[in-house]
């Protein structure tokens, strides 16, 4: 009877190992993260149909694909500072795109450095941290085009990489943005897909790849894109691709019904390029269809990319050994609810693409489970075996759900952005807006994703949700309490 319990546990144990690897898994993972910013889960996996990005979709047949994953805050610096410390924003950290790590957790292990510490090869590659001199010892190597080459007036590697992504190739756009050092929202030139930035950075990618190949330690390496962030520059090539006709404005360019006005974004991001009317003026029918078809066009311009970063992965046989991973640190509104770019609290800035996939893996699935970005830190530590920090990490890892499919992930996950502290659960989105002084109440909104995907209109003063709005307060100041009070 023993024997047959050992025989039977071993079967377990071994069915469990293979679940994550095989035979021929006796060295540490590598890890490919590709990281997009600005990235709103348009893709095909998500059930939209409009962006082109065929070496996407393959990833997803080949990964787990998160259909419910929300970032913890819509800004760039700060999303990409929680995510890589695992730290949930609050009241007084990760609070905007100025973001330092060094600053505002100076004593968090980060994700690469967690890496670096464990033998890894750790290589930073484009936009990975908002700001290039930011912790820049967690990495073995921090690289993004023109940031180390020599630089007029002074300029640290930051200001002057900053100067440079609004990356234009057209004569006439050269011209106004040194004159103006505004620029354009868009170009669509005629070059090569090597000719902007992130075609610098993928050969970069491309070229530490052949050298990891030849090297004994493991790699942790990124290609950071800046697209689909503003300006929408891409070659021609991924313009053409698209049918302007049929490229449409949202339906719901409106304010949702009974929608605060403290909830609805005053962001000047866009308002700095040439040719877009002054913040409180809408952009043309004209322009923001021009808008929107560059958005595309620089999805499946990065699209691209990946394709190529991936089959030289496969060409060199790393793909047999090597985690993937694709997430957006934000959302971005294509002029939903009157607004354009980011940092509101509406799904359209929250809710990000990601998918997972390892070789060792066998599930291939679309999971709904509610999931938010600080969970990629101790799932990508738990996958490569590492130990974890103590007390810091404040997301759960991926794992179960990877190997699960019906799991349902979290109860409610977590998001800040400005003076906005969102509680998202499967059902509803559940903002309250608090003033920093008193941290007393201002209003809030409710949106009930159920019979109201599109945030269309704000339930939160109608009797039918009160309870709903009492429950939803109650988990903002017991579970977020920290978050909210940032203490």
């Amino acid at each position: 009877m023993k024997l047959l319990q050992l025989l039977f546990l071993a079967c377990v144990i071994g069915i469990s190992v293979c679940t994550y690897s095989d035979k021929k898994h006796d060295t540490k993972l590598n890890v490919l993260l590709l990281y997009m910013d600005d990235l709103r889960p348009q893709l095909r996996a998500y059930g939209h149909t409009q962006a082109l990005s065929p070496n996407i979709d393959a990833l997803v047949k080949n990964g787990v694909t998160f259909t419910n994953a929300y970032c913890n805050v819509a800004v760039c610096g700060a999303s990409r500072a929680s995510m890589l410390t695992g730290m949930r924003p609050t009241k007084n950290i990760f609070r905007d795109y100025k973001t330092f790590i060094q600053e505002d957790a100076p004593n968090a292990i980060t994700l690469p450095q967690l890496f670096k510490q464990n033998g890894y090869r750790v290589i930073s590659n484009g936009k990975i941290y908002h700001h290039l001199d930011d912790r820049m010892s967690d990495w073995d190597e921090v690289w993004r085009p023109y940031a180390f080459d020599k630089n007029p007036d002074g300029l640290s590697p930051t200001d002057y990489w900053q100067s440079l992504w609004r990356d234009y190739w057209l004569a006439e756009n050269i011209a106004v943005y040194k004159k103006t050092n505004r620029g354009p929202a868009f170009e669509s030139a005629n070059v090569s897909d090597t000719t902007y930035i992130d075609g610098l950075m993928t050969q970069k990618v491309i070229r530490d790849l052949e050298k990891l190949k030849e090297q004994d330690k493991p790699f942790f390496l990124t290609a950071g894109f800046i697209s689909p962030h503003l300006p929408f520059n891409a070659p021609s090539r991924y313009w053409e691709a698209y049918d302007r006709e049929e490229i449409k404005q949202p339906y719901n360019n409106f304010v949702p019904k009974n929608a605060p006005a403290i909830s609805i974004s005053k962001n000047n991001e866009l308002r700095q390029y040439n040719g877009i009317p002054p913040k409180g003026v809408q952009v043309s029918d004209s322009t923001a269809i021009s808008l929107i078809h560059g958005y595309y066009a620089t999805v499946s311009y990065v699209d691209a990319l990946i394709g190529t970063i991936l089959s030289k992965l496969t060409e060199l046989g790393l793909d047999e050994n090597t985690v993937v991973v694709l997430v957006s640190d934000h959302g971005f509104n294509l002029q939903e609810h009157t607004q354009w770019a980011k940092w509101t609290s509406h799904r359209t800035s929250m809710q990000v693409p990601l998918i997972i996939s390892s070789p060792f893996l066998k599930q291939k699935h679309n999971t709904d489970a509610l999931v938010e970005l600080v969970d990629i830190y101790p799932t990508l530590a738990e996958l490569c075996g590492l130990s974890m920090p103590e007390r810091q990490l404040e997301g759960a890892s991926l794992l179960p759900i990877m190997k699960r499919e019906k799991l349902k992930g979290k109860d409610h996950v977590f998001i800040k952005n400005a003076n906005g502290y969102t509680v998202k659960t499967q059902r509803y989105c559940y903002t309250e807006f608090i003033n920093p002084e008193n941290d007393k109440i201002i209003t809030g909104t409710l949106y009930d994703h159920q019979n109201d995907p599109d945030e269309n209109v704000n339930v939160y003063d109608e009797k039918a949700y009160k309870e709903v709005v009492e429950q939803m307060h109650d988990i903002l100041h017991s579970a977020y309490k920290k978050n909210v009070y940032g203490k």
